[in-house]
């Protein structure tokens, strides 16, 4: 009997023991057989990508209105035996091939180079056993253990733990992590950032939250504006170019011309017809926009799409904010309170981050302190980082008097009842 598959939005529903009987598993895991059978029925955890071969790819940019128009020319300036137009459009027909491919291909490459940071291998409980397995075999029903700067391999139930810390910017776009318990859904793809947890496997490679919609993209494959553009003009040229070549065909038989000098005709009508600088003009121009793009670490998987960026007037987002560069940067502080300034509450709020810790409020604050030179004269001796549930940062310091001192940061609230604040202050 097979192990039914599970939707995310079904599983954060389910109790863990609902889950288990689905999932015909157990809280020790699977054992290797049983993993293994499982591995071949739903396959590798990985996304299914349909590769087509490198020659295919390259001969797609000689089929096209212009590509055709242009190969048409090199034909008849083959025929005819007009060798400088015949390797000058055979020339240029290659170069914007070749051009489009390149581009194409180095995005490809930096596509791939992304995927690498993937998870690529996961703790799973087997036989009973902690082990090391590719994070490809992990299957539905496998135990596993996640914790600090690991990759989430795949969609899980959390089972046992006190908590952890998820970065899930890539998938929702929330720039903090969020704090997860027992019985949250972790996703596949996002970042554990703190804390130490076990969980059940219950989607693999595309049934998983980023495979789903991994794979919605790839269905919407509409034909962009700039093909279109693309298309007409190639599809007017081409029947221009038709209709003057029958007319001059037909005056010109009437005429008792020689058949060669009617082709040379045909062929100059042809060639004036055909705009065969533009792929390339318009690759080239491309290609540059796709270079200065990869500086700002924007990689182009398309060179058309640039000209669909570039035709947007009005973008709208949802109100979840998905367009975040997931970064924090700190801001102006509205009150100090009994601190004497803004310097010396900033100061406070660095003594109780620590710089090693990889948390992103830490960071964003001790990124702000490069004007404050007092700073480096505190000695810090014991940090406590955020946890949950004291929702602060604690430490413990040396001034430089040699005097011990403890600062500390967190929640408004939490911070407010540290201090015993009462309603009148």
């Amino acid at each position: 009997m097979e192990a039914k598959l599970v939707d995310s939005q079904d599983a954060k529903k389910a109790t863990a023991e609902e889950l288990f009987r689905q999932l015909q598993s157990q809280p020790e895991g699977l054992a290797s057989n049983a993993a293994q059978e499982r591995l071949d029925v739903y396959g590798p955890n990985a996304l299914e990508e349909k590769e087509a071969s490198a020659w295919v790819k390259f001969l797609l940019y000689f089929w096209g209105p212009i590509p055709w128009m242009i190969e048409v020319a090199a034909i008849l300036s083959l025929i005819l035996g007009d060798w400088p137009d015949f390797f000058i459009i055979l020339f240029l027909l290659v170069f914007n091939a070749v051009l489009g491919f390149w581009e194409e291909s180095r995005a490809a490459n930096a596509l791939a180079a992304l995927k690498g940071h993937l998870a690529l291998k996961a703790r799973a409980k087997r036989d009973g056993k902690w082990v090391d397995v590719p994070a490809a075999e992990l299957v539905p029903g496998d135990v596993i253990r996640i914790r600090l700067g690991e990759i989430v391999p795949a969609d899980l139930k959390l089972l046992e733990g006190d908590f952890v810390s998820i970065d899930q910017a890539a998938l929702t776009g929330e720039s903090l992590p969020v704090t997860m318990h027992g019985g949250d859904i972790a996703y596949s793809g996002s970042v554990v950032k703190q804390g130490e947890m076990t969980g059940l496997v219950t989607g693999t490679g595309n049934n998983t939250f980023f495979g789903r919609t991994a794979a919605l993209v790839e269905s919407a494959g509409a034909v962009s504006h700039f093909q279109q553009a693309v298309l007409r003009i190639g599809n007017f040229l081409i029947v221009f170019a038709g209709v003057l070549s029958v007319l001059l065909v037909i005056v010109e038989l009437s005429r008792n011309e020689p058949f060669l000098d009617l082709l040379q005709f045909v062929l100059i009508l042809v060639i004036a017809a055909i705009p065969v600088a533009m792929p390339a003009v318009l690759s080239v121009t491309m290609a540059l926009g796709a270079f200065q793009l990869s500086k700002r670490k924007a990689i182009v998987s398309r060179l058309q799409s640039i000209e669909e960026m570039a035709g947007i007037d009005i973008l709208c987002s949802d109100k979840t904010g998905t367009l975040t560069q997931n970064k924090i940067s700190l801001g102006e502080p509205s009150v100090v309170f009994m601190a004497k300034d803004e310097d010396d509450l900033l100061l406070a709020a660095a003594l109780s981050s620590q710089s090693g810790n990889d948390d992103v409020i830490d960071k964003a604050v001790l990124a702000g302190i490069g004007h404050l030179e007092e700073y480096g004269q505190y000695h810090q001796t014991k940090f406590i980082p955020f946890d949950p549930v004291k929702k602060r940062t604690e430490a413990i310091l040396k001034a430089p008097d040699g005097s011990d001192f403890r600062v500390s940061k967190g929640a408004p609230q939490v911070m407010l009842d540290l201090c015993a604040v009462d309603a009148e202050t």
